[in-house]
């Protein structure tokens, strides 16, 4: 019976993974398919899913990734303390192996303190999750004209459970999603956890990249299961001096279940994040190609590059957007 299930999971995921090339509602023939991650908007004061809403609104796109941490506390979910927190950057230090004065290791020491609380506690909470709460905020975004097509909770990692994963890839359906996205682990047993789990759950699991990605770098990988695709970041792609990135995109788009967009300056250049038309990513080539090709997977804008003063997030969006739509013929 567990296999047959898992055979029948594997089918559901296939069938999602068509029609996520096919795509959500509103992309006409030969269109480029335009969405964006609400990570973009982080900096924005008010973080709350009738805010996120207002800000895509705003920016004129239709569809999202949505972050757990715009989904999870609607759904009843404690607030996890690194959002918001004045030392969360620290956390980024430590994950890049960056160096920490004595004074910065001690305060990261006490927030990984609370997250290890927090971690706990939203544990206890997830094994009671109401998914008719996700499903609630799907008709929200519904109701503005936006649908949401990935989910990207922190609960796929190493140290997750089962349980946590199951219950991260049951909220992504219940909002409507075709696929979650998380850091690629690199970890071959873990990807065959989450392979097997995906098939299970009918869901596919997108692979994100930085500056490590090359033209390889999700192949072992997508070879374990066929529910793990690529979630590529060209932007990224880019800043690692990958040479032909057009090329990655035309010979593996048939794996990319979304891609991140963004304008950042190559490895010899400097590797900076730009406002975009002044980097380094092909931008003009790259959307010209997907939409000549008519690849459907959606091309997430990612707010990256440091806000100009009188401006905010949202405006950089739109502005990253409007660029875009200019660059198409």
């Amino acid at each position: 019976m567990t296999k047959l299930k898992t055979i029948f999971g594997f089918l559901i995921a296939s069938i999602l993974f068509i029609g996520c090339q096919q795509n959500p509602e509103k992309k006409e023939e030969n269109e480029v398919n335009f969405g964006v991650i609400t990570y973009s908007f982080r900096s924005m004061p008010d973080q709350s899913p009738e805010a996120i809403i207002d800000y895509v609104k705003q920016t004129g796109l239709t569809q999202v990734e949505l972050m757990g941490n715009h989904a999870e506390p609607f759904a009843g979910a404690p607030v996890n303390p690194v959002w918001g927190h004045p030392n969360r950057r620290l956390l980024y230090k430590l994950y890049r192996n960056e160096e920490l004065t004595d004074e910065e290791r001690e305060e990261a020491t006490l927030l990984q303190q609370e997250i290890a609380a927090y971690n706990e506690e939203v544990a206890k909470w997830r094994q009671e999750v109401d998914f008719g709460k996700f499903e609630e905020l799907k008709n929200m975004y519904a109701d503005a004209g936006i649908s949401i097509y990935a989910f990207k909770p922190s609960v796929f990692g190493t140290d997750n459970t089962d349980e946590d994963i199951r219950y991260g890839m049951r909220a992504a359906k219940a909002l409507g999603a075709t696929h979650i996205t998380l850091e690629h682990p690199e970890n071959d047993e873990h990807t065959a956890r989450l392979g097997r789990l995906a098939e299970e759950e009918g869901v596919l699991v997108g692979y994100h990249g930085h500056t490590q990605q090359t033209p390889t770098f999700w192949d072992d990988s997508m070879a374990i299961s066929e529910a793990i695709r690529m979630n590529l970041d060209i932007g990224h792609y880019v800043a690692a001096g990958n040479p032909e990135p057009l090329k990655i995109v035309e010979e593996k788009h048939d794996k990319i279940v979304s891609m991140h967009l963004k304008d950042r300056k190559n490895k010899e250049n400097g590797q900076d994040n730009m406002m975009w038309g002044e980097g380094d990513t092909p931008i003009q080539a790259l959307l010209q190609l997907i939409k000549d090709k008519g690849y459907d997977f959606p091309v997430t804008i990612e707010m990256e590059y440091e806000i100009p003063e009188g401006s905010d997030a949202v405006q950089e969006v739109k502005r990253s957007y409007d660029y875009a739509k200019s660059m198409l013929n």
